[in-house]
């Protein structure tokens, strides 16, 4: 492989670089994907939001981040996630352990560094955290 100047070598999917498949299980999973299952996860917020804390201004960001973190460290991802057949996994595959959850959650709920991304498709927060949500 070549590479560019001041680049890292080019890949011929999402992932690549990284050791991950092309397609199917274990292979990066795609924008489109992502975003509804970001999608799932506000919606699903959103309900507990409305249902049980509505004045409060800051409840909607705490439950997303208290459902966020506790599912990824435990079951692997948010609802939207499980839902959709995808995972949150370090580099190497393996479980993302606790840290990482609440890492990429915060930087998730920042915006900007999700949606800046790299040419695996992993946004800053999956950058800074050292994960990548995968296909299962």
């Amino acid at each position: 492989m070549t590479t560019t100047s001041g680049g890292a070598a080019p890949s011929d999917w999402p992932g690549e670089r990284l050791g991950f498949n092309r397609e199917g299980r274990g292979s990066v999973a795609r924008p489109g994907r992502r975003i509804l299952a970001l999608l799932i996860d506000f919606a699903f917020c959103y309900v507990i939001y409305f249902a049980f804390f509505f004045e409060n201004p800051w409840a909607s960001s705490v439950i997303f981040l208290i459902e966020q973190v506790v599912l990824m460290a435990t079951l692997g991802g948010g609802l939207g996630h499980l839902l959709l057949g995808m995972r949150v996994v370090r580099l190497n595959g393996s479980y993302a352990g606790w840290w990482r959850p609440i890492v990429r959650t915060v930087l998730l709920m920042l915006v900007i560094p999700a949606v800046v991304w790299d040419s695996d498709q992993r946004g800053l927060h999956d950058v800074f955290s050292g994960t990548v949500l995968v296909k299962r």
